[in-house]
């Protein structure tokens, strides 16, 4: 059996987890000394309340190097390989010391790979190892599948603030005055690095939601995988771009618009709303 190993930065519900029979490793999230492990003891919800209301700016911090040690040592003596999808390499170092871990244990069967990507992003390239897995791929198939598709993912989000940036040290306060008072909303890409880039700014969510609708015109979705929309916290934005996307005659059915978590939403705050297919 080939056992899929993900972080809880691929966005999925802990049901989901179980349906899938994916084997998920909490982020920790700290608001100052105060540790949480996220979807263990702190639901989505709970973590935008602590973002708004606490004085201190979280940070994330992947499992500890004993945990993923157990997880493989377990996978290999029971007989089964592991895949293990991380965040992308260009938003932490989760890849990189996976993969050292790996390579220092020598276990047979064992395989990590870099989604490349995060959110619903690192959610796609999860689901479609699932698929691969339940056709009865080995994992060697399934790691070689995954490299190639996971160029293929297109991830766009327009966040609604700049407060999160500025609070988390990315941008001066002068660009943050100045932007909030133009209403200025970023758009954030994945790139084929794997890193965050931001390849406009708009006037406006509306216009926002505008430019990534044109992007999925550009690049079409490949209808062999699912269409996500994604949110963070509040759902409003959320369903307004869903609505945009089904008038292109995209199918987004409720349970594929996602909320995101802790990972991504400490850097981009509440009320930002994104896209992720693959084309």
């Amino acid at each position: 059996m080939v056992r899929i190993i993900t972080d809880s930065a691929a966005d999925f519900e802990p049901i989901e987890m179980e349906r899938m029979n994916v084997t998920c490793i909490p982020l920790t999230v700290m608001f100052g000394t105060t540790e949480y492990q996220e979807n263990i003891n702190l639901t989505k919800t709970e973590f935008y309340d602590l973002l708004r209301s606490s004085g201190e700016f979280p940070k994330t911090a992947q499992a500890s190097p004993q945990v993923l040690t157990d997880l493989f040592k377990e996978t290999a003596a029971a007989g089964d390989e592991a895949i293990y999808i991380t965040i992308s390499s260009g938003f932490s170092g989760t890849y990189q010391n996976a993969e050292m871990l790996r390579q220092k244990l020598k276990l047979p069967g064992t395989y990590v790979v870099d989604s490349e990507n995060g959110t619903g992003g690192q959610r796609m390239v999860v689901e479609y190892a699932v698929r691969l897995r339940d056709e009865g791929k080995s994992a060697a198939e399934i790691v070689a599948a995954l490299e190639a598709m996971r160029k293929r993912v297109v991830l766009y989000a327009c966040m609604d603030t700049l407060e999160y940036l500025f609070k988390g040290g990315r941008i001066s306060g002068v660009a943050y005055r100045v932007g909030s008072l133009a209403q200025i909303k970023p758009i954030l890409q994945v790139d084929e690095e794997g890193k965050l880039a931001i390849p406009a700014k708009v006037m406006g969510m509306k216009k926002g939601m505008a430019f990534m609708c044109e992007k999925v015109q550009e690049m079409q979705p490949d209808a062999d995988f699912p269409f996500y929309v994604m949110y963070t916290d509040d759902r409003v934005n959320g369903l307004a771009l869903a609505e945009r996307i089904r008038a292109l005659g995209i199918e987004v059915p409720e349970e594929r618009i996602i909320n995101v978590g802790a990972a991504i939403g400490t850097h981009v705050g509440p009320k930002a709303c994104g896209l992720v297919y693959v084309h």
